[in-house]
């Protein structure tokens, strides 16, 4: 991620960085592939089940963004994500537990840089039970 350039203006830009982890742009450098996932849910990849428990759906979630990152080609996962978009149904109301969940995993995931990231509120996703999708833009450096 030493390629990459984050960028955060002074006042509210920084107070996201330090309160919610993520900046406001960042440059990607020339020559680079730019890999896409499309929204992962929570959903266990073996048995397609997904649990009740939002955080749980949280959790699984990110680890299936690292399983498609790495299925795509990318051995260093989450190491090389830019951009987040996450979409949460039921986020009024549960909007403190969630982000927090979702500051968690960026933290575990991504500790040694911090994601442009846009979190939406829908009304519902793909499955009835998936209250939470996560897509992402990686970079490969070649």
């Amino acid at each position: 991620m030493s390629d990459l350039q984050h960028y955060a203006y002074d006042g509210f830009g920084t107070k996201q960085r330090r309160d919610v982890y993520y900046n406001q742009a960042v440059r990607i450098p020339a020559g680079a592939d730019r890999i896409e996932c499309s929204g992962q849910g929570g959903w266990d990849p073996k048995t397609f089940k997904i649990p009740d428990d939002v955080n749980a759906q949280i959790d699984q979630a990110f680890a299936n963004v690292e399983l498609t990152l790495k299925d795509s080609g990318i051995k260093d996962g989450w190491k090389t994500v830019f951009r987040v978009n996450s979409y949460h149904v039921g986020l009024q109301g549960n909007e403190q537990e969630t982000l927090a969940r979702m500051v968690e995993n960026m933290k575990k995931y991504m500790p040694d840089h911090q994601p442009i990231w846009t979190c939406i509120g829908v009304a519902a996703l793909a499955e009835p039970e998936m209250k939470v999708e996560i897509e992402v833009v990686a970079f490969d450096e070649k």
